[in-house]
C-alpha cells in the first residue's frame, strides 16, 4: 500500500512537472522574446549614438552622446571658470551645491533655492508642500503635463494628491478654463513650455490672466519650468519677471542647459526649508554631487546666454523644413508650432515611426548629416501610420543655412523611400 502510494505520488509528481513544463514553455518563450527585444533596442541605440557622434553636420549635439572621459575632461578644463576646483568637495548639499542653489535663486529672483537630483522629485516635493500649506490636496494641471504622462502616477501613489484638468486642448489652459474648474484646488501647476503639446507657450498677457484666475480661486501657482530657461524670447521678459508670476518654480539643469542631471526648486525661504526636509525623506539628500553641480554651473554660464539665438535658429530651421517637405511633394506633413515658441518643435509625417527612424540613422551614416533623430507614435492612442519627432536647435544648428536644411530634408525623404522599397 505504501509502495503503491509512493508510486502514485511519483507518477502524479511527474505529471504535474510535465504540466508545469507545458505551462512554463510559453512563459519562457515570452521572456526570451522580451530579452531579445531589449537586446535589439540596445543595439539600435548604440547604432544611433555612433551615427550621431560621427555626423559632421547636425542641429543639436546631445550631452548623452559624450563619453565619461569627454565629460570629465570638459569639467576639469572649463570648471575653474565657474567654481574653485581646489575647494572642499560638497557633503550633503554644502559647498558647490549650496553655491548653485544661491546662483539659481538669484537668477530667478527668489529668496532661496533647493537642489534636487531629479525634476520628478522636485515637483513631487513642491506640490506636496503646497498641499499641506493650502489644506487642499487637489492640483490643477494639464493632462499632458509631466506628472500625468511621465511619472507613473507618483502624485497619487506617493503624496496622496489628486489632479483635475482645466482643459484637454493641446495648449496651456486659459484664464476662463481655470475659473471654470468645477471643484476647489489648492495649486495650479503650469508647464512652461508644455513639452508634449509641442513645446508651446501662452502669450504673456494670457499667462498673466491664468495666474490671476488661480489667485481668484485662492490657489497658489507652481511653474514646471524644466525648460523655462528658453521662454524669454517668446515672452519678451527676463527670467525674474517670468518666474515672479509664480509662488514656486522648478528648473532643470540638463534640459536646455546641457548638464549631466539635476534640478532646482525655488521659492520663499520657509518653503525652501520645508522642501529640504521632504528632499531628505524622499531620499534626495545625496552625499556628494559636485560633478552634476559643476556641469549645471557651466550650463548657466555657457548655454543660458545663447538660448535666445537658439530660438531664432529654430524658427529659421522650422521654416526651411516646411519648404523642404513642400519641395519633396509630400501630400501631408506638420511642423508644430509653425513658428516655434522655444528652440524645440515637433515634426509630424504620415509614415510608421520605425521607417522614419531607420531613414534618419541611415542619412547620418551615409551622408554625415543628422537632420532628424528618433521618431515615435506621438501621444498614446495616436493615429496609426503617423509619426512624430522632436527637433532641437542649439549651437551646431546655427551654422546651417536655409538651403542646407532644405537639401537635408530632400535627402531624408530619399532615405525614407529607400527604406520603404526594401520593406
Amino acid at each position: 500500500m505504501n509502495d503503491a502510494m509512493g508510486d502514485d505520488g511519483g507518477l502524479l509528481g511527474r505529471e504535474d512537472g510535465t504540466a508545469a513544463e507545458r505551462r512554463g514553455a510559453p512563459e519562457d518563450a515570452a521572456r526570451g522574446k522580451e530579452a531579445e527585444a531589449r537586446d535589439g533596442e540596445a543595439a539600435q541605440r548604440r547604432r544611433r549614438v555612433a551615427a550621431w557622434r560621427a555626423a559632421g553636420r547636425l542641429l543639436h549635439r546631445s550631452s548623452t552622446e559624450a563619453t565619461p572621459g569627454e565629460w570629465l575632461a570638459v569639467l576639469a578644463a572649463e570648471g575653474p571658470s565657474v567654481y574653485d576646483l581646489d575647494a572642499n568637495v560638497d557633503v550633503y548639499g554644502d559647498g558647490i551645491v549650496g553655491h548653485l542653489e544661491r546662483r539659481v535663486a538669484e537668477l530667478l529672483g527668489f529668496p532661496a533655492g533647493v537642489f534636487f537630483p531629479t525634476g520628478t522629485m522636485a515637483q513631487q516635493v513642491a506640490l506636496r508642500c503646497w498641499a499641506g500649506r493650502t489644506g487642499n490636496r487637489v492640483v490643477a494641471l494639464h493632462p499632458l503635463a509631466h506628472p500625468e504622462v511621465h511619472e507613473r502616477g507618483a502624485l497619487g501613489a506617493l503624496s496622496g494628491l489628486r489632479t483635475v484638468h482645466p482643459t484637454r486642448a493641446g495648449r496651456p489652459p486659459t484664464a476662463d478654463e481655470v475659473r471654470a474648474v468645477e471643484e476647489p484646488f489648492g495649486t495650479l501647476m503650469l508647464e512652461l513650455p508644455l513639452r508634449d503639446a509641442g513645446f508651446v507657450l501662452p502669450a504673456w498677457e494670457e499667462l498673466e490672466g491664468v495666474v490671476e484666475a488661480a489667485r481668484e480661486r485662492d490657489a497658489v501657482v507652481h511653474f514646471d519650468g524644466a525648460r523655462m530657461w528658453e521662454t524669454t524670447a517668446h515672452f519678451g521678459r527676463d527670467l525674474p519677471e517670468i518666474a515672479g508670476l509664480a509662488d514656486s518654480v522648478y528648473v532643470s539643469f540638463y534640459k536646455s542647459l546641457g548638464g549631466l542631471s539635476g534640478a532646482a526648486l525655488v521659492g520663499p525661504e520657509s518653503f525652501a526649508e520645508e522642501a529640504r526636509a521632504w528632499r531628505h525623506r524622499y531620499g534626495g539628500n545625496v552625499f556628494q554631487q559636485h560633478p552634476v553641480a559643476l556641469a549645471a554651473l557651466l550650463g548657466l554660464e555657457r548655454e543660458l546666454p545663447r538660448l535666445p539665438s537658439y530660438v531664432a535658429g529654430a524658427r529659421r530651421v522650422a521654416a526651411a523644413v516646411r519648404e523642404g517637405f513642400e519641395a519633396a511633394g509630400l501630400p501631408w506633413f506638420r511642423v508644430h508650432p509653425e513658428v516655434p515658441h522655444t528652440h524645440e518643435f515637433q515634426v509630424w509625417l504620415p509614415y510608421p515611426p520605425e521607417v522614419l527612424s531607420e531613414a534618419a540613422v541611415r542619412q547620418a551614416e551615409e551622408t554625415g548629416t543628422a537632420l532628424f533623430r528618433r521618431w515615435s507614435e506621438g501621444r498614446p492612442g495616436g493615429v496609426p501610420g503617423v509619426a512624430m519627432t522632436e527637433v532641437t536647435v542649439t549651437a551646431p544648428g546655427l551654422e546651417w543655412t536655409a538651403d542646407d536644411v532644405r537639401e537635408a530634408v530632400l535627402e531624408f525623404m530619399g532615405s525614407v523611400h529607400r527604406v520603404i522599397r526594401e520593406g
